[in-house]
């Protein structure tokens, strides 16, 4: 079983989490501040959820990763990375799936994340 946790858009991997790797106490810190601010409430879409539960906090997170990987935003994208590592242990994709304008999110928790190999074709002459 692996510890590592995979973070996909349209199938290609955009992070990885190694759950074996310890935590750093600061990391573990943020952490903690970021459910605090989530306990008060969070936004989705036109609706304000007061006191989340840990799957609507889970959406939530996952849908403010995609925004940050796709805004560049590194630091933000692991700390959300991390949070999800965390908070669900038995997490092991994040799948995005991007058709235009709509994006889909699946939280796998039954499918191994298997570490992705760049492959490098050569021009034959």
């Amino acid at each position: 079983m692996s510890n590592l946790l995979g973070i996909l858009i349209n199938g290609i991997a955009q992070l990885e989490y190694d759950r074996d790797r310890p935590l750093p106490d600061h990391q573990a810190v943020y952490l903690e501040k970021m459910d605090e601010k989530m306990k008060q409430g969070i936004e989705f879409g036109n609706e304000i959820i007061e006191n989340p539960d840990i799957n609507q906090r889970a959406q939530f997170v996952a849908a403010n990763l995609l925004n940050a990987l796709q805004t560049g935003n590194e630091e933000m994208s692991a700390a959300l990375c991390t949070w999800l590592a965390n908070r669900l242990p038995d997490l092991k994709q994040v799948k995005y799936d991007e058709n235009g304008e709509e994006v889909s999110i699946d939280l796998v928790f039954d499918e191994d994340y298997g570490k992705q190999a760049a492959v490098t074709f050569s021009k034959l002459n």
